[in-house]
Formats: C-alpha cells, structure tokens, sequence
C-alpha cells in the first residue's frame, strides 16, 4: 500500500494505466476500509487531485477522511463552477498548446453548429469553421502562451458572424501549458459600427460634386442629384421604404416637399405649417426641432397618415447651426418598427442631409453671386463707352435734322440699339441671379421708387459719371451720362417720342456753361426739369442755384460734394416723387431707405 507522500501524485491522466482496480483517497490512507487490500490504493491531498485521477479509467471510487471532510465544500464548487462554465450565456473553451479543444461549454458548441457529443481534440479554429482573424492579434493563442499572458483578437465566420475571443494561459508545474478561452458575440455591436461608419460616408458622398461637374450641372441638376443619393441611401443603406422630406421655407413657415419614396401622393401634396397643433408630426417636428417616434398610429393624436395601412413612424427634424432647414420622415406597416438605434441612425444622416443641402445653397448663391459680379463687370466697363457713342450719335444727327431721312433713321436705330446693349445686360443678370438665388442680405438694394427710371447725368469729370453709373443702376436707376452742357441738350433732344429723363443732375459749372443755364435750355425742350444741382461748398459762381430756385428748382434739388451715398439716393427720391406723385402709391414709407445701409460710400469731387 502505497504512503500518503503525494509520491505518486502526478497530473490527472499521467499516470501509467494498471491492471488493478484504483481507490482513489483523500486524506490518511490507513484509515480507509478493509476492501482496499483488493484496490490500488492513490493517496492525494485534495478534491482537486482527485478529480485529476479520474481521468484514469480504472478509478473504482473516492475515499474521504472524515479530518477532510470540509474539503466536500470544495468538491462542491468544482461541480457548480462546472455547471456554470456549462451554461453560461458566453463560450468557454480549454485549449491544450496545440489549440486543440480539450473541453467547451454549451454555448460555444451551439455557435459552432455542434451538439454535445462532439468529440473534443479539433483544432478551436476548425470548430468555428475556419474563420477570419480580424485583430487586433492575429496569433491570439501563441502570443498567449509566448508571452504568458493574455491576449484577444476579433474573429469574422463564413455566416457574417463575428465573435470576441480572450485567451488567457494556465501553467502546471510540469510546464505543461493549456489556454482558457472565453467567446464573445459582438456582431451585433460590429454591425452597428459598420453600418454608422456607411452613413457617415454617405453622408459625405451626399453632396460630393466634383469642380466639373459643378460647372456643367443647372441648379435643378444638382437638387435632382442630391435627391437620388439621399432616396438611395435611405432605402438601400438604412432599409427604410417610406421617406418623406419637406424643406422650410422660413418666411411663410411652409413645409415644402422636397422628395417623397412610397407616400400616397395625396399626403405628399399636403400643404403642411412648421406648427405643433394640426399639421402632424411633421409639423410638430419642424416648429419644435425635437425628433419624435410614433410607435402605434392608432393611438397617437398627433399622426397624420402617408402611407395606407402605416402603423408607426420616425419624424427627425434637419438641423444646421441650430436652425431647422425642414424634416425627415419614414413610416413602416409593422407598429413600433423604430427604436433609439434607428432614432440614433436617422438623426446622424439628417445631419449631413442639413450638411448637404447647405453647402447646394451655398453653391447656387456662389454661382448667382459670380454671375451677378460678372455682368457688373461687363456693364462697368461699356456703360461709359456707351455713353460716348451716344453723344456722338446725337451730335451726328444734329447735322442730318432737315436732311436725307434715311441717315438719321439710322442714326436714331444706332441711338435704340445702343441703349438696348446696357437694358441687355442688365436683364441677363436678373436672369442668371433669381432673386431665391440669393440670400435676403446680398440682393441689390433696388428702391421701389428709383427702380426703372431714367437719370442723365452731367459732370466735366469722368469719375462723376463713372461712380453716378456704379451707385445709381445698383438701385434700379437706367443712367447716362455727358461731359458738358450741349451734349445734355442733345441727349434730351435725341429721345425719342414718348421718352424724356426723369432726374437731370448736373454740375453748377460745366465746360461751356453753367448749371442754371442747362436748366434753361432744357426747359425749352420739357415741360418741367427735374433738376438736382451739384457743388462745392461755398462754390457757386454766378449764384445759379439762387437763380435756378427763383426758377422751379426743387428746395432739396442740391448736391454738396463731396456727398454720401444716402444723400444722393434721397435727393433723387426726393425729385422724382415730386414730379411723379404717382410713384408713392406704390412703395412703403414704413420701408427702410437702402442707401441707409451705405452711408460711407461717397462720390463727386470737392
């Protein structure tokens, strides 16, 4: 009988297999029963050596001391700790240094597709079906036993399905070494990665237009554009059938429908108010900037049908910077279809829907700005030629008045066309900048009043008449210029029937006479001259402007330079409300003057 000296204690299964049935004993073997002169008796220290021996198949039984028997507590524990490895919600797997499954619990084995009589000795990786080792190690288990410490990784299988594993090494005394495993399944925690990481990228890709293509795309090209990136992503990316989106338009507080996927079309035309009471979800959304989740419309007050045979809906509003540009809605037939994952989703790709519909705005304002700059340009740089070719036309027909027809025919058709040239132009730039082009803040000052009338300007100096064509046509104003008196004269003769100026400015001295005396000679030719005078302070030779106003010049009609911008805009006003009474029927006193805007802008020498 062998001696309790733990002599032959040896790792479970490393004991050479005998003929003689073993007794397995736990605690002084002496005191064991009579029937062990037939048994090999095995003396070991614990119930944990004990249940190593048993792996030996001729153990016939365990004999326990009665001084041992608070070791039975022991036992007890290696057997639940046993049946939790078994059924925990996680897998566990013991792994020799060869990888090979020594034992695995329950829920590995049904995640491999395996019931419980799988032999065990495959290789862990074949269990899984040879997966895809993902890291961030991609030799989990030698690092583990190479470094004697834990290690993990991610591994990705053939059936889309991803698992976290942790393995960490065990040490024997006789340096054998084995690997606890534990399992994780992150695949849904993967998936929602991936699938946040493909909104974010549809997101960009929303409105990513390439220089060349935003220099060949129409305004409406690129909304369309934009709209079919938006309904696929919704639908191929995030699932949704049923979309709606409606944009604010900020003056009126309507939600106008910007793209609608699988909406009864009755609902899609449903005129719709950023208002909380009576305009359904949408317009509660808009008005309150707070998404919201209808989980069954039968019982939410608020809903609005779109769909025929909806049941629940997911309404986030469209932000940027804080301001709601309109809503995103999608409905679904199955009630409470959307939880705080899709909340999560929708709210992240309206935020680049806001993005992208932003940076169109900011496109068309551009190409509407560029445009609009382009055609000042162009209209700068002929509106003085211009004018010379008409002083010099007029001057031509002055010499044809009472002779051939025909040359001054032409010449009045040079007269037309020439003024066609500046009309032209400035028609083109409204048309190539709509007014809903361009934000409130960068539309052209034009006044209601000044809007379309026709102002001669004449001043000696060309900067004069360089900066009356730049500040008066940017409200409106049809302007012209000459350089002396006679060239006024002829200007106003060469109008043609029916046509006359509406505001003459002049300087009080001019190259060949003064002020006042153009004043005169206009008079000859118009029943009344809306005159406006400018001068120097304290330069007036000749007193024309006391002359002038003993003469019908207005008591406002005078210009000091050098003046500021709101100063010429009021006189102007001023002078053409006078001698057209009619024109204040159709602007607003309550309307803020413009030029008001503008005060520093100066013009006129001093």
């Amino acid at each position: 009988m062998s001696q309790f000296d733990g002599s032959n204690s040896d790792r479970g299964g490393q004991r050479p297999e005998s003929s003689t049935p073993r007794l397995i004993c736990i605690g002084d073997p002496s005191l064991a029963p009579a029937t062990h002169d037939s048994l090999d008796v095995v003396p070991v220290r614990s119930a944990s050596e004990a249940f190593d021996e048993l792996e030996c198949g001729d153990v016939v039984g365990i004999w326990i001391a009665r001084d041992q028997l608070p070791q039975i507590g022991e036992v007890r524990g290696i057997a639940q700790s046993g049946a939790m490895l078994r059924d925990m919600p996680e897998g566990v797997a013991l792994l020799d240094a060869d990888m090979r499954v020594l034992w695995a619990n329950r829920r590995l084995l049904k995640w491999a597709g395996r019931d419980e009589q799988t032999p065990m000795g495959m290789n862990f990786y074949a269990l899984l079906g040879e997966p895809e080792i993902m890291g961030p190690d991609f030799c989990p288990f030698h690092t583990a036993l190479a470094i004697a410490d834990e290690s993990n990784s991610t591994l990705h299988t053939a059936d889309n399905r991803y698992f976290q594993v942790h393995a960490a090494p065990i040490h024997y005394p006789d340096a054998t070494k084995q690997l606890i495993v534990t399992v994780g399944d992150i695949t849904d925690e993967i998936m929602q990665q991936q699938k946040l990481a493909a909104i974010h990228q549809a997101g960009r890709e929303l409105a990513d237009i390439r220089p060349a293509e935003i220099f060949m795309m129409e305004v409406d090209e690129r909304i369309e554009l934009l709209k079919d990136n938006i309904r696929h992503y919704l639908s191929d990316l995030l699932n949704y059938e049923f979309i709606e989106i409606r944009l604010l338009e900020h003056a009126t507080g309507n939600l106008m429908p910007l793209l609608s996927v699988g909406i009864d079309q009755e609902a899609a035309d449903r005129k719709l108010l950023a208002h909380p009471q009576g305009n359904g979800i949408t317009g509660y959304v808009a008005a309150t900037g707070v998404s919201y989740i209808c989980a069954d419309v039968v019982n939410d007050p608020l809903f609005i049908p779109g769909v025929q045979g909806s049941r629940s809906s997911l309404t986030v509003p469209l932000i940027l910077h804080d301001q709601v540009l309109g809503t995103l809605n999608v409905e679904s037939p199955e009630p409470h279809a959307f939880g705080d994952t899709d909340l999560q989703f929708l709210e992240i790709f309206a935020r680049d829907i806001a993005l992208a519909l932003n940076t169109l705005e900011l496109l068309v304002a551009q190409k509407a700005n560029t445009a609009q700059q382009s055609c000042d340009a162009i209209h700068s740089a002929v509106a003085m030629p211009v004018d010379e070719i008409l002083n010099d036309a007029v001057n031509l027909m002055e010499d044809y008045i009472g002779h051939g027809g025909e040359m001054a025919d032409r010449l009045r058709r040079i007269l037309q066309n020439t003024r066609d040239i500046k009309r032209t132009i400035q028609q083109i730039g409204q048309k190539m900048t709509p007014l809903e082009a361009v934000p409130a803040g960068s539309r052209s000052p034009q006044d209601e009043v000044l809007r379309g009338q026709r102002v001669l300007v004449v001043d000696a100096d060309e900067k004069v008449r360089e900066d009356a064509h730049q500040l008066l046509e940017r409200y409106g104003c049809i302007v012209e210029t000459a350089s002396k008196g006679d060239e006024a004269v002829l200007m106003v003769r060469g109008l043609g029937s029916g046509e006359s100026y509406d505001v003459v400015i002049s300087d009080i001295q001019l190259p060949d006479y003064s002020g006042y005396q153009l004043m005169l000679r206009l008079g000859e030719r118009m029943d009344r001259v809306p005159m406006i005078l400018m001068q120097g302070f304290g330069y007036d030779p000749g007193h024309s402007i006391v002359k002038a106003r003993q003469n019908g010049l207005h008591p406002k009609g005078v210009l000091y330079k050098p003046f500021r911008l709101d100063q010429l805009i009021d006189v102007v006003r001023t002078i053409l409300l006078a001698n057209q009474p009619e024109l204040a029927e159709g602007c607003s006193d309550a309307a803020p003057d413009p030029a008001k805007k503008q005060q520093n802008e100066t013009s006129g020498a001093s």
